[in-house]
């Protein structure tokens, strides 16, 4: 067994393989090439705590426990139920209060293929109409421009579990930095060596197992495997703080696209000041398409859910992200086939577009434990259960 291993990235996935490393005894030292941890977990300060990651835990996921049972996971804020009447859904040009119920019935159910795209399987089940607006919704838990050209299953168990009632998503309070802060704590109390402002420009020559927990981007040149590469996309986040307005909407999704306006301080009201609130319009962005496109349709979802918001806008922030739809499976694929976790000669890679069964930091969560396992020696022939 390893007694010492080196972790890069001091994002979620680098931070749980420090920590179950550091449980198993192992000798630990983590790099983060920036000053702060978090990676895309990071939160804003006050008084607008935006996330540059996604927002919410999947209670069904399997970080869920590991974070619960170290305490790590923290105060955790539900959608209330009585946000479920503002909810919005833009379908056919018009604002309705309810999805189509042909959408929700295809939402539950499991039989996708995982050869077709999503459009193709669910408009033979469900017809034209309702599969494109189904395939848009799903855009909430792939950020990705074309959930309906990936592969059915990819697709559906997204789609799946974004539309499960009573919502499984919950939101870690005061933005995923209070998790992170919590998970770099334990690892220190493990005794992790956390070194922040160190970035590697190559592998460590010691010989004992690194894991790579960065980008695939990072993740290339440090490996010096210029295949090393997984399909992903941009997303124009619009963060506003807005003064509080009775009637505005809780969340805003377009059917006839892809793209969501949510307003965060309804779960976490410490998000912003005091009478305002934190609204984030995520909008994917076509490999071909504008920020100013994206940024004309968050507008436009706004102007629906939330009227006079422009005279009433405190505060913004814009961005294109990159990268935000994590993994993503084309038709006749599955996560098996994305770039392998490990990569020979002690090397292990860690991230959300690996070789690891889950939805979006799932992936991360679920390869980082795997990577530790194999460095360890515990099961080098091991494939997921599921």
């Amino acid at each position: 067994m390893a007694r010492r291993i080196t972790i890069i990235g001091g994002g979620f996935g680098g931070l749980t393989a420090a920590i179950s490393a550091a449980e198993a005894g192992v000798e630990v030292t983590l790099h983060e090439a920036h000053r702060t941890l978090g990676g895309r977990a990071r939160t804003a300060p006050a008084p607008y705590r935006t996330n540059e990651g996604p927002h919410a835990f999947y209670r069904r996921g399997p970080h869920w426990a590991w974070l619960r049972q170290r305490g790590l996971a923290g105060p955790l804020a539900r959608v209330p139920l009585t946000a479920l009447p503002r909810m919005r859904y833009l379908l056919d040009g018009r604002l309705r209060a309810v999805p189509p119920l042909a959408v929700s019935r295809l939402a539950a159910r499991r039989d996708a293929p995982v050869g077709r795209t999503f459009l193709g399987w669910a408009t033979e089940v469900a017809g034209e109409r309702t599969a494109r607006a189904a395939a848009n919704f799903a855009a909430v838990a792939t950020f990705h421009h074309a959930p309906g050209l990936l592969s059915a299953a990819f697709t559906q168990e997204r789609l799946h579990r974004a539309a499960s009632l009573p919502p499984e998503a919950v939101y870690p309070v005061g933005g995923w930095q209070a998790v992170i802060d919590r998970m770099a704590a334990r690892a220190r109390e493990l005794g992790v060596r956390i070194e922040t402002g160190s970035r590697l420009e190559a592998l460590p020559t010691t010989g004992d197992p690194v894991i790579v927990a960065t980008s695939l981007e990072s993740a290339r040149r440090l490996l010096g495997d210029p295949g090393l590469h997984g399909e992903s996309g941009r997303t124009l986040l619009l963060d506003v703080a807005l003064r509080s307005r009775r009637g505005d909407a809780f969340f805003v999704s377009d059917l006839d696209g892809t793209g969501w306006v949510e307003r965060f301080t309804t779960q976490d009201a410490g998000l912003a000041a005091a009478g305002e609130q934190l609204v984030q319009a995520q909008l994917p962005l076509a490999p071909d398409e504008s920020r100013e496109s994206g940024l004309a349709r968050a507008e436009h979802l706004l102007d629906l859910g939330f009227k006079g918001w422009s005279d009433r806008e405190q505060w913004r922030r814009t961005a294109v992200a990159t990268g935000r739809t994590g993994a993503v499976d084309r038709p006749g694929t599955t996560w098996r086939d994305r770039p392998a976790i490990d990569r020979g000669n002690g090397v292990h890679l860690v991230g959300d577009q690996v070789a690891a069964p889950g939805v979006l930091s799932e992936v991360s969560f679920t390869s980082a434990l795997e990577a530790v396992s194999l460095a360890l020696g515990h099961h080098p022939t091991r494939q997921f259960a599921h």
